[in-house]
Protein backbone atom coordinates (compact mmCIF):
# COMPACT_ATOMS: atom_id res chain seq x y z
CA UNK A 1 0.00 0.00 0.00
CA UNK A 2 1.17 3.49 -1.18
CA UNK A 3 0.30 6.55 0.57
CA UNK A 4 0.68 9.99 -1.46
CA UNK A 5 0.91 13.51 0.08
CA UNK A 6 0.68 16.33 -1.89
CA UNK A 7 2.15 20.36 -1.03
CA UNK A 8 3.15 23.25 -2.68
CA UNK A 9 -0.32 24.80 -3.69
CA UNK A 10 -1.44 27.97 -3.29
CA UNK A 11 -2.54 31.05 -4.83
CA UNK A 12 -0.17 32.79 -7.49
CA UNK A 13 -1.06 35.41 -10.43
CA UNK A 14 -1.21 34.23 -13.99
CA UNK A 15 2.15 34.24 -15.49
CA UNK A 16 3.77 32.70 -12.05
CA UNK A 17 5.16 29.83 -10.96
CA UNK A 18 4.82 26.86 -8.44
CA UNK A 19 6.36 23.70 -7.76
CA UNK A 20 4.12 21.11 -6.26
CA UNK A 21 5.61 18.08 -4.78
CA UNK A 22 4.33 14.41 -4.32
CA UNK A 23 5.95 12.51 -0.56
CA UNK A 24 5.12 9.06 -1.06
CA UNK A 25 4.74 5.95 2.04
CA UNK A 26 4.24 2.75 2.70
CA UNK A 27 6.87 2.10 0.06
CA UNK A 28 9.56 2.73 -2.19
CA UNK A 29 7.81 3.92 -5.60
CA UNK A 30 11.52 3.61 -7.39
CA UNK A 31 9.78 1.02 -9.80
CA UNK A 32 5.98 2.91 -9.77
CA UNK A 33 5.06 5.09 -12.97
CA UNK A 34 3.89 8.80 -11.15
CA UNK A 35 2.07 11.27 -12.43
CA UNK A 36 -0.75 14.15 -11.84
CA UNK A 37 -3.98 14.48 -12.82
CA UNK A 38 -6.19 17.93 -11.71
CA UNK A 39 -9.96 19.19 -11.23
CA UNK A 40 -11.91 22.15 -11.64
CA UNK A 41 -14.93 22.86 -10.20
CA UNK A 42 -17.37 21.31 -12.38
CA UNK A 43 -15.46 19.56 -14.97
CA UNK A 44 -14.16 16.08 -15.25
CA UNK A 45 -10.57 15.25 -13.74
CA UNK A 46 -7.72 15.30 -16.10
CA UNK A 47 -4.56 14.14 -16.97
CA UNK A 48 -1.64 16.40 -16.61
CA UNK A 49 1.43 14.30 -17.06
CA UNK A 50 3.06 10.95 -15.83
CA UNK A 51 6.62 9.81 -15.54
CA UNK A 52 7.87 6.16 -15.64
CA UNK A 53 10.08 4.47 -13.27
CA UNK A 54 13.27 6.01 -13.74
CA UNK A 55 12.69 8.97 -14.73
CA UNK A 56 13.60 8.84 -18.68
CA UNK A 57 9.75 8.91 -20.61
CA UNK A 58 7.42 11.63 -19.27
CA UNK A 59 3.88 11.85 -20.97
CA UNK A 60 2.35 15.65 -21.47
CA UNK A 61 -1.19 16.29 -21.91
CA UNK A 62 -1.14 18.97 -24.82
CA UNK A 63 -3.21 21.54 -22.39
CA UNK A 64 0.36 21.85 -20.34
CA UNK A 65 3.49 20.56 -22.48
CA UNK A 66 6.21 23.24 -22.51
CA UNK A 67 5.49 24.83 -19.56
CA UNK A 68 4.90 21.83 -16.79
CA UNK A 69 7.47 19.97 -16.11
CA UNK A 70 7.49 16.76 -14.10
CA UNK A 71 10.70 14.80 -12.18
CA UNK A 72 11.32 12.61 -9.61
CA UNK A 73 13.51 11.63 -6.95
CA UNK A 74 13.31 8.08 -5.75
CA UNK A 75 15.96 8.76 -3.47
CA UNK A 76 13.46 10.70 -1.35
CA UNK A 77 10.54 8.83 -3.12
CA UNK A 78 9.60 11.94 -4.49
CA UNK A 79 7.59 13.35 -7.24
CA UNK A 80 8.04 17.02 -7.90
CA UNK A 81 5.47 19.21 -10.53
CA UNK A 82 7.15 22.58 -11.48
CA UNK A 83 4.46 24.99 -13.19
CA UNK A 84 5.55 28.02 -15.04
CA UNK A 85 3.60 30.38 -17.40
CA UNK A 86 0.34 29.84 -15.23
CA UNK A 87 -3.17 30.75 -16.33
CA UNK A 88 -6.61 30.71 -14.85
CA UNK A 89 -7.01 27.64 -16.73
CA UNK A 90 -4.50 25.72 -14.84
CA UNK A 91 -6.80 26.89 -11.49
CA UNK A 92 -7.62 23.01 -9.77
CA UNK A 93 -6.84 20.36 -7.62
CA UNK A 94 -3.93 18.18 -8.07
CA UNK A 95 -3.91 15.27 -7.29
CA UNK A 96 -0.71 12.79 -7.78
CA UNK A 97 -1.08 9.50 -8.65
CA UNK A 98 0.87 6.38 -8.77
CA UNK A 99 1.13 2.82 -10.02
CA UNK A 100 2.92 -0.37 -10.24
CA UNK A 101 1.22 -1.01 -13.68
CA UNK A 102 3.52 -1.82 -16.86
CA UNK A 103 1.42 -0.66 -19.13
CA UNK A 104 2.68 1.96 -21.52
CA UNK A 105 2.36 4.28 -24.10
CA UNK A 106 0.49 7.67 -24.01
CA UNK A 107 -2.76 6.70 -23.97
CA UNK A 108 -3.03 4.09 -21.10
CA UNK A 109 -1.28 6.84 -18.95
CA UNK A 110 -3.33 9.52 -18.99
CA UNK A 111 -6.68 6.92 -17.88
CA UNK A 112 -7.93 7.22 -14.92
CA UNK A 113 -8.11 3.51 -14.36
CA UNK A 114 -4.68 2.86 -14.78
CA UNK A 115 -3.30 4.41 -11.26
CA UNK A 116 -4.14 2.64 -8.09
CA UNK A 117 -3.09 5.09 -5.74
CA UNK A 118 -4.15 8.86 -5.37
CA UNK A 119 -3.47 11.51 -2.69
CA UNK A 120 -5.88 13.81 -1.09
CA UNK A 121 -5.29 16.88 -3.49
CA UNK A 122 -3.76 20.05 -3.05
CA UNK A 123 -5.22 23.53 -4.60
CA UNK A 124 -3.54 25.53 -6.91
CA UNK A 125 -5.15 29.01 -7.82
CA UNK A 126 -4.18 31.05 -10.79
CA UNK A 127 -5.64 34.90 -10.26
CA UNK A 128 -6.21 37.59 -13.20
Amino acid sequence: QVQLAESGGGLVQAGGSLRLSCAASGRTISTYTMGWFRQAPGKEREFVVAINWSGGSTYYADSVKGRFTISRDNAKNTVYLRMNSLEPSDSAVYYCVATSNRLSGSYALSRLQYYNYWGQGTQVTVSS
